[in-house]
């Protein structure tokens, strides 16, 4: 009665099958041995080996993949943001430039004791003044233009890093979630067709309506997630295509390998590696470079400068007491300021003041990169490390298990409902492991880049010393697709 019984659960439940999943042969699993002929003469279909594999949204799709080297190039090509820093350092060098020019001379009319009527007389002429800069004042002005000017190049090089590492973690998170969308699909389909399987049983007498209620629930909860992560994907691909620059890019699929050639990474070095050789850490740098060239720019500006001025005029005042007027006169005139009061001595306060908060820039710098990467390095860690326990230890027992109940089921000595459990298993399993490697995917790259994650950020302008703080970000969304690393 026992073995009648389970050949009418089969014939009930008929075939479980998804399209695209890997056989136990692909998977190199064993197959569970075929039941006797005898065994299965009143079942429609046996139930199928199916077990989960990466990289099924990659196959047959319908239209052409989407390559991390060909995000890169886009991006180098559309990114606004490179081309910002690129106008910055043009504009550091023109500023630069204008700080080493001379002051222009000045041309101009001059009269003096003017009459006239019949009586004439007075002075007419012209003459040409020019500054003298001394002490050296121009090439410290254009010390510090200069100084402005590596700020702009370093920002340039860390903008360049900045949006490659956006880009390949906004690519690996649409990996990411195009893989987590495929094993929800698969326990959608899963849950649905346990749903049937408990309405069968129902409509037999084999299952009691609470049983049934609850495979619904389950199967419109797995449905909901379905239409949710569709939703996720959407929103990481649209995130990938601004930083690409091209927007209006239609979704299209990624091509990578999430589960090999993950970051890998020295968490005892990385932190001491990101506070010591971060461009933030650079910038802070010559910030402090650029405020001891302003002191020294400070300590010459109350030089004073020369004023040349000479010209010619011609005087109509009679010569004695014939007709003839005492004709062209030249002019010369040299003067300075004295630096008797004012000698800059504020500024000069202010500047050392100045460099005494760059200085310390650096050293705040340091401990703001080294607290941030380690929160970062912990969440790699421990992705990291649920990652290889899912796919070294905790998946090859659940294929392992699903095996052992396809055999059992195949001996007729375990019922429909209790496989299909197995393989639900399974499938949540493996839906936990992608969101791990893409949280491991997130924060090594997040990582690798000197945690530089936002490619639309723009360069800061020379002189902003403050603005080295946004080179230590963190992202603010979890690197993982869609929701926190799972918890075992």
């Amino acid at each position: 009665m026992r073995i009648f019984k389970l050949l009418f659960i089969a014939t009930a439940l008929g075939t479980i099958y998804l399209p695209g999943l890997a056989t136990a042969q692909e998977m190199q699993m064993p197959m569970p041995p075929q039941a006797p002929a005898q065994a299965h003469e009143h079942s429609a279909a046996p139930l199928q080996a199916i077990y989960p594999r990466m990289g099924r949204s990659q196959e047959n799709p319908s239209g052409a993949l989407l390559t991390l080297d060909a995000a890169q190039r886009i991006t180098s090509e559309n990114n606004p943001t490179l081309r910002q820093a690129e106008a910055q350092i043009r504009a550091s060098k023109a500023r630069q430039h204008q700080a080493s020019l001379y002051p222009n001379p000045t041309i101009g009319y001059i009269g003096d004791e003017i009459r006239g009527g019949s009586v004439g007389g007075g002075k007419q002429g012209f003459f040409v003044q020019q500054t003298i800069v001394t002490g050296g004042k121009l090439a410290r002005s254009e010390e510090v233009y200069a100084k402005d000017l590596r700020v702009a190049e370093i920002e340039a090089e860390e903008q360049k890093l900045r949006v490659q590492t956006a880009v390949k973690t906004a690519f690996y998170r649409v990996l990411a979630s195009q893989e987590l969308l495929e094993a929800r699909r698969d326990l959608a389909k899963i849950e649905m067709q346990y749903t049937e399987t408990q309405r069968r049983l129902y409509n037999t007498g084999q299952t009691d309506e609470t049983e049934l209620l609850e495979a619904e629930i389950n199967s419109q909860r797995m449905a909901l997630q379905v239409r949710m992560q569709e939703n996720s994907l959407r929103e990481e691909w649209r995130s990938l295509a601004a930083l690409l620059g091209q927007p209006d890019l239609p979704q299209s699929v990624v091509s990578g390998d999430l589960e090999h050639a993950w970051p890998e990474l020295n968490e005892d070095q990385i932190v001491e590696q990101i506070a010591s050789q971060s461009p933030a850490v650079a910038i802070a740098e010559a910030g402090s470079s650029r405020a001891q060239s302003e002191i020294a720019q400070a300590r010459r500006l109350y030089i004073p400068d020369l004023q040349l001025r000479g010209g010619m005029e011609y005087n109509n005042d009679l010569l004695g007491g014939s007709p003839r007027s005492k004709g062209w006169e030249g002019l010369a005139e040299v003067s300075m300021q004295v630096p008797l009061f004012n000698r800059n001595q504020g500024y000069i306060e202010a500047a050392s003041a100045d460099l005494d908060r760059a200085n310390l820039e650096k050293r705040r710098i340091a401990l703001t990169l080294r607290s941030r990467a380690a929160s970062v390095v912990d969440e790699y860690s421990s992705a990291k490390l649920m990652a290889v326990e899912y796919r070294d230890e905790i998946l090859p027992r659940a294929k392992k298990s699903y095996a052992l109940m396809l055999q059992k089921y195949g001996e007729m000595l375990a019922a429909p409902p209790r496989v299909i459990e197995s393989q639900r298993k399974l499938y949540e399993l493996q839906t936990q492991y992608i969101m791990a490697l893409g949280t491991v995917w997130g924060t090594g790259i997040a990582l690798q880049g000197y945690l530089l994650t936002d490619g639309l950020e723009s360069p800061a302008r020379p002189g902003d010393v403050d603005r080295p703080v946004r080179e230590t970000n963190v992202p603010e969304r979890a690197p993982s697709p869609g929701q926190n690393t799972p918890r075992p």
